[in-house]
């Protein structure tokens, strides 16, 4: 019953979706639309939403540091929880893991409603989910991970000389290791293909080229999260 009524209240999403897609392409990631509902909320949020009669968990926002310890304290205080729901640009890429670990060891489902996006570091927290739903029109963000989003600081770093080029770089290669090690062994607990990471989001660019392809974003397709197994469950 209380399947049967999360379902309805996803359906009454799809009208979002559907005028989402009708803005259009986004021109520099032409997988994705252009406007991407994935929250402004500067922290990510939890909300309990009963409306549609089942006992719906909101996670709506960035992504940070403290993200795993309000979940469990949001699991805690309106348990039980039917469904989580997901939108959100990401942020703390091993917060998002925490927080996916999480959500496999209750063992609650995650869904992307229609016309929601889940981008980075949410894509770990939705695929904690053991039953996992991408409504259609739901968008599964992927991007190619990187340590060098601060161009400014990079720049100031490399005008220092050779040695803390050579220092900077080393680093950046070390965690870049560890987080590519870290996000294989993620899919592999949480069943996932691995060839989501070899076949779609390493082969984005990690830092936007100066001039030419300029996507750094990857929205799969409904077909796409079937396929890798991020999507198992209708």
């Amino acid at each position: 019953m209380r399947r049967r009524l999360v379902q309805l209240a996803t359906a009454a999403s799809m009208l979002v979706g559907s005028v989402a897609q009708a803005q259009g392409t986004d021109p520099v990631n032409p997988t994705c639309p252009k406007d991407l509902n994935w929250s402004t909320y500067r922290q990510m949020r939890f909300t309990l939403d009963t409306s549609s009669g089942a006992r719906v968990l909101k996670a709506e926002g960035q992504i940070d540091e403290d993200v795993p310890a309000r979940l469990q304290d949001a699991l805690k205080t309106n348990g039980p929880i039917d469904e989580i729901w997901v939108r959100s640009p990401g942020g703390h890429a091993r917060a998002g893991n925490a927080a996916g670990k999480i959500i496999r060891a209750t063992g609650i489902p995650t869904r992307i409603p229609s016309g929601w996006a889940c981008f980075s570091a949410c894509n770990f927290l939705f695929m904690g989910g053991a039953a996992r739903y991408v409504d259609h029109g739901g968008l599964f963000i992927v991007h190619m991970f990187t340590h060098l989003g601060d161009k400014e600081a990079v720049r100031a770093e490399l005008k220092r000389g050779d040695d803390s080029a050579i220092g900077l770089i080393g680093d950046v290669e070390q965690d870049s290791a560890m987080l590519a090690s870290e996000d294989n062994d993620f899919l592999i607990r949480m069943g996932i293909s691995r060839k989501l990471l070899t076949e779609i989001m390493y082969r984005q660019k990690a830092v936007a080229a100066g001039s030419g392809d300029k996507s750094t974003r990857r929205c799969l397709t409904d077909a796409e999260a079937v396929k890798y197994n991020v999507a198992n469950a209708q």
